[in-house]
């Protein structure tokens, strides 16, 4: 792994337009991510993962949708400059994304060949026939069976672990230096979703490449991810590598989604919750966005929103609580 990000975000902000208020979804969100590193995005539904994937991949529909301010640098390369025609290139070739639901992601009424031989043909200039080929490998590196009589096959035919792998065989046709995954293991049992998270993990090793995994569950970061960004209302509230946000979290918000998890070692009859619901994007409020929810909330909380504070070497958090103490996790 080199020390050099291959993908740079920098304070980016994505706003969707409705007739009833602006909704910032993504609201001031800077990570970068290097070569043969997995980054962890984790955080409850709505607080605006998946958008910052997509306003990576520019697929945010315009309108109602528009990155308002930021950037997205890609080996030198500013992604926000590009024309549609120039992102065409780039997405599915050199950056490639596994997308969150793999039942309805590929189109049921063409067989798997067709589906893989398009994508591979639109980014590479091989005949039907080198791309068939390339198609069976793909398939073969995911490891389904048969791979070359399946190729004939359609989804429907597919179990959902198989459609993943296909997903992700349609990701990885072009050998992209980033793969973006929108919760890869979601609807899967647990058995197949640990297949696809060592699948990942071997492709990552075998190609060297850079991979965004995006996540509500904690257990699959801690298993594959180096580094992690919480993310709670369109906003990175903590960022720190991984074994070092399991052993010292430090964000109010990381110890509610660290207590709401199950252990052998800690059983309860009833796990821990984080109280109310997550706000509003259309009027968040004044100050800290998690105030609301947060126990430990002072009255400052409710009127400064926090910047960045070291909290320990290389761990960042935006709470008030470390410009004045140390507070011990509950």
């Amino acid at each position: 792994m080199t020390d050099k990000a291959i993908l740079t975000v920098d304070n980016l902000h994505t706003h969707f337009f409705t007739k009833s208020g602006v909704v910032k979804a993504v609201d001031g969100v800077s990570f970068n991510v290097k070569p043969g590193e997995t980054l962890g995005i984790v955080g409850e539904s709505g607080s605006g993962k998946s958008i910052t994937a997509m306003s990576i991949m520019r697929l945010i529909k315009d309108p109602p949708g528009k990155i308002v301010e930021g950037n997205i640098t890609f080996k030198g390369e500013d992604l926000l400059a590009k024309s549609a025609k120039e992102m065409r290139s780039i997405r599915g070739d050199r950056i490639s994304m596994v997308f969150q639901d793999p039942m309805t992601s590929l189109n049921p009424v063409f067989t798997i060949e067709k589906q893989l031989v398009e994508t591979i043909r639109a980014h590479r200039d091989v005949t039907k026939k080198q791309a068939v080929e390339r198609a069976v490998e793909l398939l073969d590196l995911v490891g389904i069976p048969s791979a070359r009589s399946r190729l004939r096959s359609y989804p429907h035919e597919f179990s959902g672990g198989m459609r993943q792998r296909v997903m992700i065989a349609l990701a990885l046709s072009c050998d992209p230096e980033v793969l973006i995954a929108d919760e890869p293991t979601t609807a899967l049992d647990v058995t197949i979703q640990a297949q696809i998270l060592e699948l990942l993990a071997r492709l990552q090793k075998e190609l060297g490449m850079a991979i965004i995994m995006i996540t509500h569950d904690l257990g699959v970061v801690a298993e594959v991810c180096d580094r992690v960004m919480v993310m709670y209302a369109g906003k990175p509230v903590e960022f720190a590598d991984v074994a070092e946000l399991f052993e010292h979290p430090k964000h109010p918000y990381t110890w509610g989604l660290l207590s709401s998890i199950p252990t052998i070692a800690n059983k309860k009859e009833r796990l821990d919750a984080i109280k109310g619901i997550p706000p509003d994007l259309r009027a968040l409020p004044a100050g800290c966005s998690f105030a609301p929810r947060c126990k430990h909330a002072m009255e400052a909380c409710q009127h400064v929103d926090p910047g960045y504070v070291e909290a320990r070497r290389n761990h960042q958090v935006r709470c008030l609580l470390y410009e004045e103490k140390e507070v011990a996790m509950k």
